[in-house]
């Protein structure tokens, strides 16, 4: 997991949420509303509504570009089951939370370092850990 403190407001510009996400360097913001989880906006989705005609990211809100209802876990769920769902409904992270507030985000990049985690617990005198995927100031 990826460790959550940047969020945005839903009225909040795209423009604002694209300036966010290269100043910290991450691919998902939790968008909120009154303290509320109302979705979360990714760098995919912020492209895919740029590019349509006619938009101007200085006037298009948040809200309008954002996945409403995203996959939510709690901070204690289980890996294999939230590896297992994610895989299952084609998801790229899961927002998560403990008491109705967000922590962090799961994203395939953390699920891949868990991945290489075990594998290298597997086999520890391996070659690959000459090669492990330490964690970058890029998170997600």
């Amino acid at each position: 997991m990826s460790p959550c403190p940047h969020s945005i407001g839903q009225e909040q510009t795209l423009e604002t949420a694209h300036a966010m996400m290269r100043k910290w360097k991450i691919r998902h913001l939790p968008v909120l509303n009154a303290g509320r989880i109302v979705g979360l906006l990714s760098l995919r989705d912020l492209h895919l509504v740029e590019t349509l005609k006619d938009v101007d990211p200085s006037k298009v809100s948040v809200e309008d570009a954002m996945s409403p209802e995203p996959y939510m876990i709690d901070a204690n769920a289980d890996l294999r089951a939230v590896a297992i769902e994610m895989a299952m409904r084609k998801l790229g992270s899961a927002l998560v939370v403990r008491s109705g507030k967000v922590v962090g985000i799961f994203t395939t990049t953390d699920a891949l370092r868990a991945l290489f985690e075990l594998l290298d617990a597997m086999d520890p005198t391996s070659a690959r850990k000459a090669t492990s995927p330490a964690r970058e100031e890029t998170r997600s």
